[in-house]
């Protein structure tokens, strides 16, 4: 347990900033209470965890954390570190969430249930709190911790329950996108707050199942016609900005898993289909000429996108032009 006189130095450094992130750092407080401090910091950012170094006395650490919807993003960048989860722990938290953890430069590794899982950087594990673990950072923490609700992770993997930390290889299948993702949100974890909530989880959620429980290598034809059926849903409700794949799922009967689970095994996600036919679209309506005299941004809204800046970069990242130098070269031809 901290002592008050460290309590009151959290309290002291603790900063709100932009929306719901939250930070902790150890500068400004003494150095021989910096790792009581941490411990303090990690126990309420996260959960009840222990926490030694040997670098004690010369300890320094950051925590960003960043709520979006159900979901916590946390960048730690701290001293080398032993983190404990222990029983007492366990029993004094009032829930279990999963972490999803990517380290960025240096190896570390993880013991579960009897499980040593060695990790590059770049690789993400999801690990259970409900079970004791160890993380072992022999060298410099620089991770992205995103927390998951127990039941969110239930929406979205079959086996929610597992023998042994689950790890996403940096470099095998979706692993490489949920590393990619998870190593943004590594350099700023603001970025997690500059998208729609309901989007970033549905994006997160569908990456992790396709990551952690992979699809078989041949599509089942049932599955064929469920991607098929989805896309032409996404077609014909490409003007609603607000398109979600939980809407999607309930317009086709089916779970919210399954949808995505479709998706994945034709190698795509919901969210990047539905961006390629918006743009798809967006280019097929600024080559009409009969259409010359209505703006680049209505267009944009027409197909979905209720932002412009939004529709213009996503265009230029797709076409490598703009949407009005694309109008004007295809009008003119």
């Amino acid at each position: 347990m901290l002592t008050q006189r460290y309590i009151g130095a959290m309290e002291a450094s603790v900063t709100q900033s932009q929306g719901m992130a939250r930070q902790w750092s150890t500068d400004g407080v003494d150095a021989r209470g910096r790792l009581d401090y941490w411990v303090g910091a990690i126990c309420e950012a996260f959960l009840e965890m222990d926490c030694s170094s040997r670098q004690a006395l010369a300890f320094e650490g950051r925590l960003t954390s960043v709520e979006v919807g159900p979901l916590s993003f946390n960048q730690v960048e701290a001293s080398t570190q032993d983190v404990y989860r222990t029983r007492a722990g366990i029993a004094r938290s009032a829930s279990h969430p999963f972490y999803l953890i990517t380290q960025r430069q240096t190896p570390w590794h993880v013991r579960q249930r009897g499980h040593r899982v060695g990790l590059r950087p770049g690789d993400a594990v999801l690990v259970d709190s409900a079970h004791l673990y160890e993380l072992h950072f022999p060298e410099s923490v620089e991770v992205m911790s995103i927390q998951l609700p127990r039941a969110w992770v239930g929406q979205w993997l079959t086996q929610v329950d597992a023998a042994a930390p689950r790890v996403a290889q940096r470099d095998q299948g979706w692993g490489r996108a949920l590393s990619g993702l998870c190593l943004q949100f590594a350099h700023d974890p603001l970025l997690a707050a500059g998208y729609p909530s309901d989007l970033l989880c549905d994006q997160l959620g569908a990456m992790l199942a396709a990551a952690i429980e992979p699809m078989p290598s041949v599509t089942s034809p049932p599955q064929r016609d469920l991607f098929l059926r989805a896309q032409r849903l996404q077609q014909n409700q490409l003007d609603h900005a607000g398109l979600t794949s939980q809407w999607a799922a309930d317009q086709l009967g089916v779970s919210v898993r399954t949808l995505h689970r479709a998706f994945a095994a034709e190698s795509t996600s919901f969210a990047l289909s539905l961006r390629r036919l918006r743009l798809e679209r967006a280019a097929q309506l600024l080559e009409q000429a009969r259409l010359a005299h209505v703006s680049v941004s209505e267009l944009g809204r027409r197909c979905g996108f209720a932002d412009a800046s939004h529709f213009v970069r996503e265009f230029q990242r797709q076409f490598r032009t703009t949407p009005a130098r694309w109008r004007r070269e295809r009008i003119r031809g």
